[in-house]
């Protein structure tokens, strides 16, 4: 069974600028993969004043999850998520593939947590 969509959006990312306690603040793009083959990914940033950022790579295997932490991921040219600016994603896989977003904000004196499916 090969479920989901090659292209998928998520039109409210924002990675907070600062942290409280011991939980880091963070984003997830959580992919499902339920087919026969590994997935390549790769994911767009879009911002309201500035050119796009692409080169963000990664894989998720035939028959597995890959919660991409985008504190963490790199682009093939070395930048990365910029804390504090709101920004679009546009993921793309060469298979179908399901995709959530999430994100943990320890920005407040409550943490909050926000997950929703992608478009």
């Amino acid at each position: 069974m090969n479920c989901g969509k090659c292209t998928w959006f998520i039109p409210d990312a924002f990675y907070p600028e600062t942290d409280k306690g011991d939980y880091v603040s963070h984003e997830a793009v959580c992919v499902l993969n339920t087919g026969e083959k590994d997935a390549n990914i790769s994911i767009t940033l879009y911002f309201e004043n500035k050119d796009p950022i692409g080169g963000f790579k990664a894989v998720c295997g035939a028959k597995r999850t890959n919660h991409i932490r985008m504190d963490k991921i790199v682009s093939c040219e070395g930048k990365k998520v910029e804390r504090g600016v709101p920004y679009a994603m546009l993921v793309e896989s060469d298979v179908p593939v399901v995709v959530q977003y999430s994100r943990l904000d320890t920005t407040q004196a409550e943490m909050s947590f926000m997950g929703l499916l992608a478009y």
